[in-house]
């Protein structure tokens, strides 16, 4: 195996063993396997498209086969055979279709060498040889494997956003069409500004994407309200639902109504409490807990089922006995724990068995109390405009700090704790994702009124970071993003981080700080563009990261 898709992977090199996450090297080879084939799917894909004879019936399957490769998301080697499987024969239909078609637009048969993606086929028992051949390391050029893995990774964190869209009814042609586009780009020989302009344009569908995705929510739950959300537990036993799927969400509250069993949130379904149709609930308690990497602990002393609706999914310690209360969903698997199928067509997931686990199980262990106040997207923060603006005028905000992005293991994330303790008392912190967990339980206070950290939501609910920047500008009749007095302190762990990163680098934002590390994918001469162009940069001590961010540098 060969893995550097995530931010904690070993020695900042790659995982060649074991994933520092935990996946096994037959686990990875899989996950690559299943890339190669949607590859090839691609490859027709977008032959058709070319023709005039565009190929709609794969288009979930490939952005939940991405979706499923995401780091922590599915560990389950033989729903991966099932999902190569079913790509061959998808492939293979795909295939019939194209050639048919151009026989009949040129009246002979299709000749022309095609990819190894395109072509390879075997059954289940050659998958793992094959998989060990087509890795990352396959591309021999470190310079080209760069780019093509900067330009997948992106991808995987936009099929995930474009999943879960889809399931709310909300897609768009182009979103699909560039993913099979970027995917069949990598079985081609492009020039390196081929290359560097597939990465952008996946920025700006990631734009496209996240603001499809807050179109579905807010259309589906409406605009989230500020909220004081409950960080303590009732007497009740409780369902603990994990990701970020608000329909799962959704169909959960609704089964749950009336059974005397609770629901809390943890991880990154935290903003699901400032939605107006879950506040409705009187059985919705709160969140309960952090971000995902302290999940063998508090999954264990939360007593009742968890429900994990994507990723962040750790594999369980010798010592976690909560593996027959671990259900799964959706792209999530995990061996041993009970999966919940997929919706019948127009119907809901049955969550009975859920339910009935958690009638059987002790109230949740109390592990805090008190309130955090989230619901800060961009709808709730441009009703409160002119407050902020008068604010900025009067100098009693004087610089604004994205810090959006991932929560992780790494000590060297304590970092993110220390810039939210030690900004100047006249910063606000714009945040998203779980990011927010190494400070939005601190007593930083407010200027005005105006928390200072103001939370958007999910890592998706970054793009309500942008729509405010961009209101600023447009507010103080500004030219470029970048003359805002906004700085970028961005910390990174999975793919649909980088999405988000790729989204800013399209919209113009230059100066971004990443960390705790910038990621291993990219190689020295890919830094060095970035570098020039976007003039991104590593995080340096706290000390110094905020003198320069104060400085507007």
């Amino acid at each position: 195996m060969f893995c550097f898709q995530c931010q904690e992977t070993a020695k900042n090199t790659g995982c060649t063993v074991k994933g520092v996450c935990g996946k096994p090297e037959e686990t990875a080879n899989l996950q690559d396997l299943l890339i190669f084939i949607l590859r090839g799917i691609s490859v027709y894909g977008e032959k058709l498209k070319e023709m005039g004879a565009g190929e709609r019936s794969n288009d979930d399957f490939i952005a939940q086969g991405l979706f499923a490769t995401i780091t922590n998301a599915n560990w389950d080697d033989a729903r991966f055979t099932a999902m190569i499987t079913e790509g061959l024969q998808r492939r293979d239909q795909v295939q019939h279709k194209f050639l048919a078609a151009y026989k009949e637009k040129n009246g002979s048969d299709f000749d022309a060498a095609l990819p190894e993606a395109a072509t390879w086929t075997a059954d289940p028992s050659a998958f793992a040889e094959k998989a060990r051949t087509i890795g990352v390391l396959a591309t021999e050029n470190e310079d080209v494997r760069s780019l093509r893995e900067l330009l997948i990774i992106g991808l995987k964190g936009v099929a995930a956003y474009a999943d879960h869209a889809a399931l709310l009814g909300f897609q768009k042609d182009e979103i699909n069409d560039f993913i099979m586009e970027a995917l069949a780009s990598t079985t081609k020989d492009l020039t390196v500004d081929e290359m560097v302009g597939l990465v952008m344009k996946a920025g700006e569908t990631a734009v496209n994407t996240m603001a499809l995705l807050d179109e579905a929510n807010t259309t589906a739950y409406g605009n989230p309200e500020i909220t004081e959300v409950n960080i303590g537990v009732g007497k009740n036993p409780g369902i603990l639902i994990t990701g970020h799927d608000l329909k799962d969400m959704e169909e959960l509250l609704k089964q749950t109504e009336g059974t005397g069993v609770d629901v809390y949130t943890h991880g990154e379904m935290l903003p699901a409490n400032c939605y107006p149709a879950f506040k409705k609930y009187d059985h919705f308690v709160g969140n309960y807990g952090g971000s995902w990497w302290h999940q063998n602990k508090e999954f264990e002393s939360f007593n009742g089922p968890i429900l994990l609706t994507t990723n962040c999914l750790v594999p369980l310690k010798k010592n976690n006995t909560y593996l027959d209360r671990l259900f799964t969903t959706g792209v999530v698997g995990y061996a041993g724990a009970a999966h919940i199928g997929d919706r019948p067509e127009g119907g809901t997931k049955d969550f009975s068995a859920l339910i009935e686990k958690a009638k059987a199980c002790p109230s949740p262990i109390e592990i805090e109390t008190g309130t955090i106040v989230g619901g800060f997207a961009h709808n709730q923060v441009l009703a409160l405009a002119d407050k902020v603006v008068d604010a900025v005028k009067s100098g009693a905000i004087k610089r604004f700090v994205v810090m959006a992005g991932c929560d992780g293991r790494q000590k060297g994330r304590n970092y993110y704790t220390e810039v939210a303790e030690n900004l100047p008392k006249d910063t606000v912190i714009l945040t998203a994702g779980c990011a927010k967990y190494r400070y939005n339980k601190l007593n930083l206070g407010d200027i005005g009124g105006i928390p200072r950290v103001l939370d958007a939501g999910q890592c998706n609910d970054s793009y309500s970071l942008a729509v405010i920047a961009l209101k600023l500008k447009e507010v103080f009749g500004l030219d470029d993003i970048n003359d805002l007095p906004i700085s970028y302190d961005i910390a990174w762990y999975e793919q649909k981080a980088v999405a988000v990163l790729l989204a800013l680098l399209f919209l113009g934002v230059k100066g971004i700080r990443l960390g705790p590390t910038l990621p291993a994918f990219l190689s020295p001469t890919v830094v060095k563009v970035l570098v020039e162009k976007f003039d991104i940069k590593p995080i340096g001590t706290v000390e110094e990261d905020i003198a320069a961010m104060m400085a507007g540098k």
